[in-house]
């Protein structure tokens, strides 16, 4: 059902995003990748998907709808990308709080609006915003991701809505604690703001959330991801699937 079907997937380069990219070209699907790395990096894996690159600043605007002109009309939207700063609230960074509510939120709006009315032409569109466990719960130190997480939820909720007669979906995939390249750069914040080890903060903090005692593995929430493009799922909006390994369910 997914063969010849075209999908953007932003934050593809690495972690989630890339375990998602394979497996929709495993379905058949023209990827286009966007995110950071190396150029040689990035070229290897447009070889190995038979993808194409984007490499559109998700925190402009402008960038963004060039990107989405560029690439024309899409069928899946993979909404991904996204940071972490760890920070008490009275020292948090201004700069660091805009930054992560332009990619963790405002990136979703832009390349949402645009791709939209292609989707409404043909019919049929699947949108997968890559939330968190934190779009449902809070930590400490993470104001401004938790507060675009639980913002992504809400967009998904209204696209959901607005769209519930075309054949288009948008839903939320919330992972807990994925070993992600992402998760690995918080651990010295986290650090140097609770004052632990990176052993506690490992056991102590990120696994002592999941009941399974376990990280998620990127591959499930790939897993995940195609079958909400599938066919089987397309009576499923507005949903926000938690793969937390239990940690939401306390």
């Amino acid at each position: 059902m997914l063969k010849n079907k075209r999908a953007l997937v932003t934050g593809s380069t690495s972690g989630i995003g890339l375990a998602i990219a394979r497996a929709l070209v495993a379905e058949g699907v023209q990827v286009i990748l966007n995110g950071l790395g190396d150029a040689d990096a990035i070229s290897a894996l447009c070889d190995e998907l038979g993808a194409t690159y984007q490499g559109a600043n998700l925190m402009d605007a402008g960038a963004i709808a060039a990107m989405m002109a560029e690439i024309g009309p899409i069928d899946i939207l993979v909404n991904n990308a996204g940071m972490q700063h760890v920070a008490p609230v009275e020292a948090f960074p201004p700069e660091k709080w805009d930054a992560i509510i332009a990619l963790n939120l405002t990136a979703a709006f832009h390349t949402t609006r645009a791709a939209v009315p292609g989707m409404k032409a043909k019919g049929w569109g699947r949108i997968i915003n890559t939330a968190s466990a934190h779009s449902a719960v809070a930590s400490p130190f993470k104001s401004a991701y938790v507060a675009a997480k639980h913002g992504l939820d809400g967009f998904t909720k209204t696209v959901a809505l607005e769209l519930a007669t075309c054949g288009i979906t948008a839903n939320c995939i919330s992972p807990g604690y994925v070993w992600t390249p992402l998760v690995e750069g918080q651990i010295p914040d986290t650090m140097a703001a609770r004052g632990m080890t990176r052993d506690q903060v490992m056991n102590d903090i990120l696994l002592a959330k999941q009941p399974t005692k376990q990280f998620i593995q990127p591959d499930d929430v790939a897993a995940l991801a195609v079958f909400l493009c599938s066919d089987a799922a397309r009576g499923i909006t507005g949903a926000n699937y938690a793969i937390d390994g239990g940690w939401t369910a306390e």
